[in-house]
């Protein structure tokens, strides 16, 4: 009687927790689908072009972009082979989005959902997992950075919030009492953020696209007017020649993709929330480059004006910069801070939740569907980012720097699966419902609902980049393998979508097409359940109902357990 009095209580907060979803899902398909799953309703499709153009305007503007020419110039380049970098870089890595963009815009289907295709049912998790980790990492990071916003917000208005006039009531943690109040405060006030849902969320990018910068576009007239000028970089010559100039050329432009590769994998995410597939194609395509690199000319500029202004060496860190500001003092000078600090502050709030809180949503939902989704995967995301202490992988910035790149290598056998998958083997058709079907006998199942072939794929695309990943912690390597490394993404994405093609003409997939068929104008609504005529297969091991009007039932006993979605 103990034992079943606890499995009913079990039972009955394994219900209580449930999120919403469809009624009449065996076991399996409640560990594959959730309502935040699904395949977006028609209803729910709201993202218009103009919405994707303000979603990257306002993700572009931000601190990483800001100082992404800095390496390539530090490294030997001139300012404007940098500058070819970026707009070469991120015009290669919006073709990538918009080749991902397209099967979530057309099907209206997440990362996760579109990657069983390729990975199978059950082994789309491991990349899935892959993704949400490393978006729980660079939520931490990026709060950080926002963390570091705040407090010149702080500072600009209350001079005495500085790590050497307030004492450290936290010591010995990596960190101190100022720089980590700043950093909860925007920790905290992210979570608001979190709670909309992903379709509206986009008038959040709206307000940022038109403030952030306008903010960005003050500094920079502010930093000429105070340098006189434009400083002394963009006279620099270019120290680079020959063979040495090409591959540093390439090497910038790498930089600039491997900055794009955690997006290009999940624009699914966003895209799927498309009125229709071509309002995610030419404002993705065109705005990205457009946007990084006027972000990018913008940090060129003012680091260079930062020579005149304050002498020494370029400061490019914004944030360093406007610390300079503060220090000068002067009440107008102050005031500037506090706007362009808080224009700053909603750009990183902005690039968090597209780039991470949302993203590790929807993989952490694709985790477990019975009790996550968007909105809870979100937040735990958040709490991970706070309790990862992200301050301790900034300390040692280069090889945080060099293994952040590294992943990129993953990413890009990922990408390469997923397009060479839909564009390649199966020419553009899914079936949809079979997606979300746990069947020993679905297209997607393959072998113990694992797709071998994806994964040979994803293990030789890592495999030509790991010998020069070798050679950029510091070991010595062939010369050759350092330039396959320098190709990384580009290698990466080649040969894992190379050998999958090669692996599915050799050994046929099914639920492919002889030509070009895309089928997601037929999804309206879409009933995943297999139907009670079904129950007694391997796949009804257990009476569990879930509710479509977002509650859960269960029978334990003669007591019925029922529970709302939160």
């Amino acid at each position: 009687m103990q034992e079943k009095a606890k499995n009913s209580k079990v039972a009955y907060w394994a219900n209580k927790l449930a999120v919403e979803s469809e009624e009449g899902l065996t076991t399996a398909q409640l560990m594959l689908y959730n309502h935040d799953l699904r395949p977006v309703p028609p209803e729910l499709r709201q993202w218009g072009a103009w919405n994707f153009v303000g979603f990257w305007v306002a993700d572009s503007f931000n601190i990483n972009t800001w100082m992404i020419s800095s390496s390539a110039i530090v490294d030997g380049l001139s300012w404007w082979q940098s500058w070819i970098c970026v707009w070469l870089g991120y015009s290669i890595a919006a073709c990538f989005v918009c080749l991902t963009g397209r099967i979530g815009a057309t099907y209206h289907i997440s990362f996760p959902v579109v990657s069983r295709s390729s990975f199978g049912i059950w082994g789309a998790l491991w990349p899935v997992f892959n993704r949400a980790a490393m978006a729980c990492i660079w939520y931490g990071v990026q709060a950080w950075i926002g963390g570091q916003c705040v407090y010149l917000m702080i500072r600009s208005i209350w001079n005495s919030w500085r790590p050497d006039a307030i004492p450290n009531g936290i010591p010995n943690s990596g960190t101190n009492t100022v720089m980590f109040v700043s950093f909860l405060l925007f920790w905290l006030g992210s979570l608001p953020a979190i709670w909309f849902p992903v379709h509206k969320i986009r008038h959040l990018f709206t307000v940022k696209a038109f403030f952030v910068p306008t903010a960005g576009l003050s500094f920079f007239i502010w930093a000429i007017v105070r340098a006189k000028g434009i400083g002394p970089i963009v006279h620099q010559p270019s120290e680079a020649k020959g063979s040495d100039l090409g591959w540093k050329m390439v090497k910038g432009i790498m930089s600039a993709i491997a900055n794009f590769a955690t997006l290009i994998v999940n624009d699914p995410d966003f895209a799927r929330f498309a009125r229709k597939p071509r309002d995610a194609f030419w404002s993705q395509l065109i705005t990205i480059p457009v946007g990084f690199a006027v972000t990018s000319f913008i940090g060129i500029i003012v680091s260079s004006s930062s020579t005149v202004i304050f002498g020494g060496e370029p400061i490019w860190n914004p944030l360093d910069l406007l610390e300079k500001f503060l220090v000068e003092g002067g009440s107008a000078q102050r005031f500037g801070v506090f706007i362009i600090s808080a224009a700053f502050t909603l750009a990183q709030l902005g690039t968090n939740i597209a780039a991470n809180s949302v993203s590790a949503g929807t993989d952490l939902t694709a985790l477990a569907p019975r009790w996550l989704n968007i909105r809870r995967g979100g937040y735990i995301c958040a709490l991970i980012g706070l309790v990862m202490c992200p301050w301790h992988l900034l300390s040692s910035s280069n090889s945080f720097t060099t293994y952040l790149s590294a992943y990129s290598v993953f990413l890009s056998s990922i990408a390469g699966v997923m397009i060479s998958d839909y564009y390649f083997v199966r020419r553009g058709y899914l079936e949809i419902k079979e997606l979300y079907s746990g069947k020993s006998t679905g297209p997607y199942y393959f072998t113990f609902g694992i797709h071998w072939r994806g994964y040979v794929a994803y293990i030789a695309g890592i495999l030509i980049n790991v010998v020069g990943f070798a050679g950029a912690i510091g070991k010595k390597v062939p010369i050759a393998a350092q330039r396959i490394y320098d190709l990384n993404f580009f290698g990466g994405f080649i040969i894992a979508a190379g050998t999958y093609w090669g692996l599915c003409k050799f050994f046929p997939v099914p639920a492919t097409s002889d030509t070009w068929l895309e089928v997601g104008d037929e999804i309206s609504t879409l009933s995943v359940a297999y139907g009670r005529d079904e129950e007694g297969s391997e796949d009804y091991d257990e009476e569990i109902v879930q509710g479509g009007n977002g509650k859960s039932h269960e029978v334990v006993g003669d007591q019925e357990i029922t529970s709302k979605n939160f």
